[in-house]
């Protein structure tokens, strides 16, 4: 019988870093770019429950994984209005082209 250990969760939560890195580095869309900052928050979430299960802290993981649940929420709600603004003035919300703002 296979128990899933610490090793486990570590090795998924390095995983989805990764794709979430990839997704910011290398995407020109805002809302990919959104997306892979989702992926590396979601991976921070998966490590603050993996030690507060294993490490026996008691609820302080769950309660931090909650703080960024939150914060997620509230940074998807004002990146995407910025997105749809940003959409609204330039008709394109690459990354690459969007650098007019400052004008």
């Amino acid at each position: 019988m296979l128990q899933v250990g610490l090793t486990h969760f570590l090795t998924l939560s390095a995983i989805l870093f990764s794709l979430g890195v990839y997704g910011v580095v290398t995407r020109k869309n805002a809302v990919m770019v959104l997306m892979g900052i989702e992926l590396i928050l979601n991976s921070a979430n998966i490590n603050f429950i993996a030690f507060a299960r294993f490490g026996n802290f008691g609820y302080s993981g769950q309660i931090a994984a909650l703080f960024v649940i939150i914060l997620a929420a509230a940074e998807a709600a004002i990146a995407l209005a910025i997105v749809l603004n940003i959409y609204k003035t330039f008709a394109n919300v690459n990354v690459d082209e969007i650098d007019h703002l400052k004008d």
